[in-house]
């Protein structure tokens, strides 16, 4: 019997039981699965002509609308949330008290506060001021909701970068210094490079997290796809009834596509990056390097070692 640290191999009781326990948990999933559907049959919610509401073009031209302004709040909120998280990680880790002690207050205060809290109080203050800063329209809410995303995912991003940049080998910025470099040279070309790389994945989940955040909008009246989406389940009759579920569906889907998108593409740069050729190339005694080049002969004696240690620097 072969085994593992973390795992051992099941022995012939214990694989007759996880068989068990997967059909039982299989036939369970397709039960709640049935029953669900055989629900909404009976609730009339799988009605063609209720999800026939799908085909009508100011059906579509809201749901579009909502997708376009859940998509540039998105955009905006996230640039502007990982430009903060940069400047916060980098001013908490600054020698200046003053600074680091601005910045830390800052990232707890925003980090403890509710996002919903926050977005609903900015959204009141520009409604409030909204002559004195030239709001028009939608104008207040639209800021309230970026403003909001920006502050709080920024601060969580702050932390992120923070870590990855304290995870930088302490031997790495030593040598930085001896070199002469500035604390900013070492801050840009060393430190927030490496956290970056090695934090990309906690950095698109929290992404992901301003993504199904931006549906927080509906609170203060921000034309978001889910305030889209609650206006129409609320308006739209069809057999004498409101067709939620089929609207919570479409636009549930279109939520988990977005996230999965997001998650996709991040896999995609962190696969991208750790295929890329960064470092110095190993040249193997009598063998050739990474690009086909083979390397010059080497002179003097010796028993091949120095061919074998030779370094090109790309």
């Amino acid at each position: 019997m072969s085994s593992s640290v973390l795992y051992d191999t099941p022995g012939p009781k214990a694989r007759v039981r996880n068989r068990l326990f997967t059909v039982i948990g299989s036939a369970a999933v397709v039960g709640l699965v049935v029953f669900a559907i055989y629900r909404l049959n009976v609730k009339g919610q799988l009605e063609p002509e209720v999800w026939n509401i799908f085909n009508n073009a100011g059906v579509r031209a809201r749901i579009r609308d909502g997708l376009l302004s859940t998509l540039t709040v998105f955009a905006l909120a996230g640039v502007l949330s990982l430009l903060l998280g940069v400047l916060l990680a980098v001013a908490r880790l600054s020698d200046h008290k003053a600074v680091s002690t601005a910045a830390t207050w800052f990232i707890e205060l925003f980090r403890a506060i509710p996002l919903l809290i926050t977005i609903y109080a900015l959204w009141v203050l520009f409604l409030s001021n909204r002559s004195e800063l030239g709001f028009v329209g939608e104008n207040s809410a639209f800021w309230g909701l970026v403003i909001g995303l920006t502050v709080y995912n920024g601060s969580v991003q702050a932390e992120v970068l923070r870590a990855g940049i304290n995870a930088v080998p302490r031997g790495q910025v030593e040598a930085a210094y001896a070199l002469g470099l500035r604390k900013s040279q070492v801050m840009v070309m060393l430190q927030l490079p490496q956290a970056i790389r090695s934090m990309l994945p906690s950095i698109i989940s929290q992404l992901v997290v301003t993504l199904k955040d931006t549906s927080l909008g509906y609170v203060i009246l921000f034309p978001e796809l889910l305030y889209e989406a609650r206006q129409m389940a609320s308006t739209i009759i069809v057999n004498d009834e409101n067709p939620i579920t089929p609207i919570v569906i479409v636009v549930g889907t279109i939520y988990v596509a977005l996230c999965l998108a997001l998650s996709s593409l991040a896999s995609w740069i962190e696969k991208r990056g750790s295929r890329a050729k960064t470092g110095p190339q190993i040249t193997p005694a009598g063998g050739q390097l990474a690009d086909g080049a083979v390397p010059g002969p080497t002179t003097g004696s010796g028993t091949g070692t120095a061919a074998a240690n030779k370094v090109d620097l790309p």
